[in-house]
């Protein structure tokens, strides 16, 4: 189930699913650890009739305050006569979460209605020894265990402080929880359970006829008593209103630093690009990582999840930041880089938010002879950033704090983990984990990688190491050109997929040779590339009212549909998106950049109304599939209009104050 509005501030991340639970609690780093055992539950208690919120009866918008990370949530339910309007926030530097409730009465009669709210931790991720208690001095529910504290309270008016409560066991022994407790409208009046526990608190409610009432609801995270204790202090005094307040004015103002002029882009693109910066917001650790997907519920059935650091998908991500402005954020993550990647010069499979080794399924050892379990593009895009980030910030002094083991070590590593005869850089695992061998995107991403290296080596005046490598990227290009392109099909070829009898070419159709044009080995408008995007372009796009593009041909991850010729694939928004960045790099004239809106529009269609977008889509309702949000398919967005406002630019010249279009196109060559 999708996360349709996460809230956070890269030490406390908050997620809601579609029926508005409260699905994820991480602390103290964004996306480890998770805390919530199961759904956080949501209701309320009106003349003798309980229902939560989760309930038919109830219609549900979940959207997000215009250019926040403030959610503006509307439940109404007509039967019962009443609208909720809700707003959450996580405060953007305290680890507290906050839920306004503004309750409206529906009905020309005065009445009184009870809301109930439900807590299910599992702290460090299990259930085993939690305490949950009522602490009378503070008038808060309090679940701890060793480290992990979490406060809650609540407000109506002046009145703070829990009066209504039950902390119970739940899920053992026949103890389903103290929601059920709920149920008849009273809560028990417990006040301490050990083990497997979780707690409701419930506000009385006064409405007056066709009126309203407004309740606060927040918790309070952190290692000690004394630290939550200190945090809700802060929040009764500033008052619950003031922190989602300033909190919305803060994220208001940071994705709207840059002051970007957007051109011509319709002002739904323009809407789902500063969305997509916020969300993407929510995914990156304080500490530097950069999350591929903190939606939990894919671990069902898969016994693990995504809440990992990629290097891959933090390269990509960390770029779309940075061209967009943030580059606090790419620093921050090449910081990260700079601790784990190995002295030898290579990132393993994935990182922990903290920097420890996540799970790998790569193993280090094949047919009894050792191999290194990497995917070699993860290591060059690192290197490519760096020298991104370089560019656009002229930060020296950074560069040259990271340059041996972020530049030498690496593209020292890429020049020597190479075939000797072909020059093709060694088997490792494609980017999309399944297979081994020589890839086309890989290629091309060292190829960037060490592209990256000889400008860097230039800076610091080392013509041996910037001649050797650029000796070693010349290699590769024409070994991609001999090796991996196809002449009779004209177009790329996946890659050579390692078999008991060596290298075998495989010609499957493959939406990752977006990278022979994106990583600059080849220009967008030699007939390389464009005879090889048009074959992705053909036989790649899903042909159902859906649309989109799918990874690659036959691909059954998630499948829906075995119906080849039409769904090669589900579609895949950063698919879909990497036809949209060849047709803003081959543009030579403002009507050719517009074509690129089309996608563009597409993933704003097929986003949620909360603008997350999803890993990839059911091919025939649209709806999503796998994680969501993916914050690689944010940042792509992000990279698509950068590079389309970019191309704008050289597309139009001023003359006589107005802007005129000129049909002038990169003279970079055509590489046939």
């Amino acid at each position: 189930m999708p996360r349709d509005i996460p809230v956070g501030n890269g030490s406390l991340l908050i997620n809601f699913d579609s029926s508005y639970r409260i699905a994820d609690v991480y602390y103290p780093h964004a996306g480890m650890e998770n805390h919530a055992g199961s759904r956080f539950r949501f209701g309320l208690f009106e003349e003798g009739s309980f229902g939560w919120i989760d309930a038919s009866e109830w219609s549900k918008s979940l959207r997000y305050v215009r250019d926040t990370l403030v959610t503006q949530v509307v439940l109404e339910s007509e039967s019962r006569g009443l609208r909720l309007h809700c707003f959450d926030a996580v405060d953007y530097e305290a680890n507290v979460y906050v839920r306004k409730v503004v309750v409206r009465n529906l009905r020309s009669t005065p009445r009184e209605v009870k809301l109930f709210f439900h807590h299910s931790f599992h702290l460090y991720g299990n259930a085993i020894g939690d305490t949950v208690l009522f602490d009378p001095e503070s008038r808060t529910i309090m679940h701890y265990k060793a480290k992990r504290y979490f406060l809650i309270d609540t407000a109506i008016g002046e009145d703070f402080g829990v009066a209504e409560y039950a902390c119970g066991r739940s899920g053992m022994n026949g103890a389903e929880g103290t929601w059920r407790d709920a149920e008849d409208g009273q809560l028990s009046m417990n006040a301490v359970a050990q083990g497997a526990v979780d707690s409701t608190v419930a506000i009385r409610v006064p409405l007056a006829a066709s009126g309203t009432e407004t309740v606060f609801h927040w918790m309070c995270a952190g290692e000690r008593y004394g630290e939550v204790r200190d945090l809700d202090a802060a929040v009764r005094k500033e008052g619950p209103a003031r922190l989602i307040g300033r909190t919305a004015s803060f994220w208001a103002a940071w994705v709207n630093k840059q002051n970007d002029d957007f051109a011509d882009l319709p002002d739904d693109i323009v809407e789902l690009y500063k969305q997509s910066l916020l969300i993407v917001r929510t995914q990156c650790d304080r500490d530097g990582a950069i999350l591929a997907a903190n939606d939990s519920d894919i671990q069902y059935g898969h016994s693990d999840h995504y809440s990992y650091m990629w290097p891959r998908d933090g390269a990509l991500v960390g770029d779309a930041m940075d061209r967009a402005g943030f580059h606090e954020l790419t620093r921050s993550f090449l910081l990260f880089a700079h601790r784990v990647i190995k002295k030898e010069g290579y990132f393993l499979h994935k990182y922990n938010p903290d920097g420890s080794v996540a799970s790998s399924w790569h193993p280090w050892i094949r047919d009894g002879q050792l191999q290194l379990p990497i995917q070699e593009d993860e290591t060059a895009l690192v290197l490519w950033l760096l020298q991104r980030y370089y560019e656009r910030t002229r930060d020296l002094e950074f560069v040259r704090s990271v340059y041996h083991r972020l530049v030498v070590q690496p593209a020292d590593f890429m020049c020597d983990f190479r075939d000797p005869e072909s020059g093709l850089p060694l088997p490792s695992y494609d980017l999309w984990e399944e297979r081994q061998g020589v890839f086309t995107f890989t290629c091309a991403a060292v190829y960037a990688g060490l592209s990256a290296a000889a400008e860097l080596a230039n800076l610091f005046n080392e013509q041996q190491r910037r001649h050797r490598y650029l000796k070693a990227l010349s290699e590769i290009r024409d070994a991609m050109m001999k090796h991996l392109w196809m002449p009779a099909e004209a177009r790329f070829a996946r890659g050579l997929i390692l078999s008991d009898v060596g290298l075998v070419l495989d010609p499957t159709i493959d939406a990752s040779v977006f990278g022979t044009f994106f990583f600059g080995v080849f220009h967008p408008t030699s007939t390389m590339v464009e005879s090889t995007m048009a074959a992705v372009r053909e036989h790649l796009w899903v042909n159902t009212e859906v649309g989109g593009v799918a990874r690659y041909v036959n691909d059954s991850y998630q499948r829906i549909s075995s119906d080849i010729e039409r769904v090669p694939g589900n579609p895949w928004f950063i698919c879909t998106l990497w036809l949209a960045e060849h047709m803003v790099a081959k543009a030579s004239s403002i009507e050719e950049l517009h074509t690129a809106i089309t996608l563009l529009r597409w993933a704003s269609e097929k986003a949620l109304p909360s603008h997350v977008i999803a890993e990839q889509i059911h091919p025939y309702s649209g709806m999503p599939l796998s994680v969501a949000p993916l914050t690689w398919s944010h940042a792509q967005v992000i990279s698509v209009v950068r590079n389309y406002l970019d191309r704008m630019t050289i597309l139009r010249v001023p003359m006589n104050g107005k802007w005129l279009e000129t049909g002038t196109k990169n003279t970079r060559g055509t590489d046939d």
